[in-house]
């Protein structure tokens, strides 16, 4: 497959991010790629084993900078989600991660965020935003 990835038949690449409970990484990975992208690239999140809620040391953190992560709700990786993402970026779900044939994988390697303080947070969130930023490069011409 192509450094870009297929697009969807909305005519907008799709992004898929999953970590074990969506709720700290891969809610932030969300909010910079929506921040960042606004409409021209669909996203999605999901985890192996959601959490009830989005960490809240997470949410401060994107705050800080301008990004509303609080409207987020951990959801349940299913099949048909990833079926319909042109790129599928783990953070930590191991096998639980289902692959498919034509789909872009990367596994971004990060702390997580659960159970840190916001310095940690902080860190965690400005290294998420630098892949998202490289990614939005390669997907939008």
């Amino acid at each position: 497959m192509s450094e870009r990835a297929a697009e969807t038949v909305t005519g907008k690449p799709s992004v898929l991010f999953v970590c074990v409970h969506n709720a700290g990484r891969s809610q932030m990975a969300a909010g910079w790629l929506t921040h960042l992208a606004g409409d021209r690239i669909e996203v999605r999140s999901a985890g192996s084993a959601p959490a009830d809620r989005v960490n809240p040391v997470a949410v401060e953190a994107m705050r800080e900078v301008g990004v509303d992560i609080t409207g987020g709700q951990p959801k349940v990786l299913t099949i048909d989600v990833v079926e319909v993402s042109d790129v599928v970026i783990t953070m930590g779900c191991g096998d639980a991660c289902p692959i498919f044939p034509g789909k872009r994988y990367e596994d971004w390697k990060l702390d997580d965020p659960a159970g840190q303080g916001i310095e940690a947070v902080r860190a965690i969130r400005e290294e998420i935003k630098d892949r998202v930023v490289k990614l939005v490069a390669d997907l939008l011409p």
